[in-house]
């Protein structure tokens, strides 16, 4: 079982690349990805994953909670920081 995690902008620097595979032996809810993507990667992506600005997305559709998501066998879940610039 595996799910794909996609990273944009600043998170993408944290992650240390835009995309990664994530093996799972079950399903993860909100609370164990952030522990899992803490300890595998940047602890600092867990903290920014977390932010009331950064949305995330699960096979294309926004979810409007995070702490209700749960990222199954061949899910996308895209992290979507806040656009900045000008």
């Amino acid at each position: 079982m595996a799910a794909r995690l996609v990273f944009l902008g600043r998170l993408e620097e944290l992650a240390g690349s835009g995309d990664a595979a994530l093996a799972l032996a079950a399903p993860l809810n909100w609370q164990a990805l952030v522990e899992r993507l803490s300890a595998e990667f940047d602890p600092l992506l867990g903290e920014a994953i977390c932010g009331d600005r950064v949305r995330v997305a699960i096979n294309g559709a926004l979810v409007a909670e995070k702490q209700a998501l749960v990222l199954g066998d061949g899910d996308e879940l895209a992290f979507l920081p806040p656009v900045s610039g000008g």
